[in-house]
């Protein structure tokens, strides 16, 4: 499963189409749950906003395994992947 995430990971850097800003908290809230596990550090102040959707995409994952998270993340690039 790692081999398979590690590879999302790299395609995800160099997708066709640039993803929306839903498709780019999914990937980031994803990927922060598989690598590091639940939220780990405060909410950042009210004018952080692109901090604060990062850490909102990532506290949405809470609770997610980190296999669960991977597949997740790998089939969302796949998904990515082959939008046109």
């Amino acid at each position: 499963m790692e081999e398979g995430f590690e590879r999302a990971a790299e395609e995800a850097k160099v997708l066709k189409t640039k993803p929306d800003y839903a498709e780019m908290a999914a990937l980031y809230g994803l990927y922060k749950q598989a690598t590091v596990g639940d939220v780990n550090i405060a909410r950042p102040g009210m004018f952080d906003f692109k901090g604060q959707g990062k850490w909102d995409a990532w506290n949405a994952r809470k609770g997610l395994s980190k296999a669960e998270a991977m597949r997740e993340y790998v089939e969302l690039v796949d998904k990515l992947k082959n939008k046109s």
